[in-house]
């Protein structure tokens, strides 16, 4: 391990902070799991922050060493896609709690505050079937319950509804 790499600490906070902590690395996992963008063009073209495209190289390729996202090795013609690791997916709760923060602490856009809005009243049911989904999408591991409706379906709902 380069001494970059190190940890400060061994402290579970401090490491995930590490990880997590840079506000560009959250916003590309968010736009990962939200906007289901899994190539570089994409994220970089439909962020809504205006991510520079050295950033978001750098981004993908650190959540990439620390195991959160993977790249597939893009053959000639075609891009790379990024998908989600279980690690990274396990972030989705860090993600609805900070939106619930921000919900209740900071003023912001109605049409980007609908999502927020559903997860958090959505409760741990809804945030395992999104979960569910992401696994189906990113890992390829079926949904326990095919039946019941997608979570995707709803946010996207909720979004197109708060951007009237």
């Amino acid at each position: 391990m380069a001494p970059e790499d190190t940890p400060r600490s061994g402290c579970p906070i401090n490491q995930a902070v590490e990880v997590l902590g840079d506000p560009w690395a959250m916003l590309v996992l968010r736009d990962i799991m939200f906007g289901n963008r899994r190539h570089f063009r994409e994220l970089l073209a439909d962020n809504e922050e205006g991510i520079a495209s050295n950033i978001l190289s750098s981004r993908l390729k650190r959540l990439t060493e620390a195991g959160l996202l993977t790249r597939e090795v893009a053959r000639r013609g075609q891009r790379a896609a990024y998908s989600l690791t279980e690690s990274g997916i396990q972030v989705l709760p860090i993600m609805v709690a900070l939106g619930a923060w921000g919900l209740a602490h900071r003023e912001g856009e109605r049409r980007l505050r609908v999502r927020a809005e559903l997860l958090r009243d959505g409760g741990p049911e809804l945030l395992g079937r999104l979960m569910d989904e992401l696994r189906e999408t990113h890992l390829g591991t079926p949904r326990p319950d095919p039946e019941r409706p997608r979570a995707t379906a709803e946010l996207r709902a909720a979004y197109e509804a708060g951007s009237r």
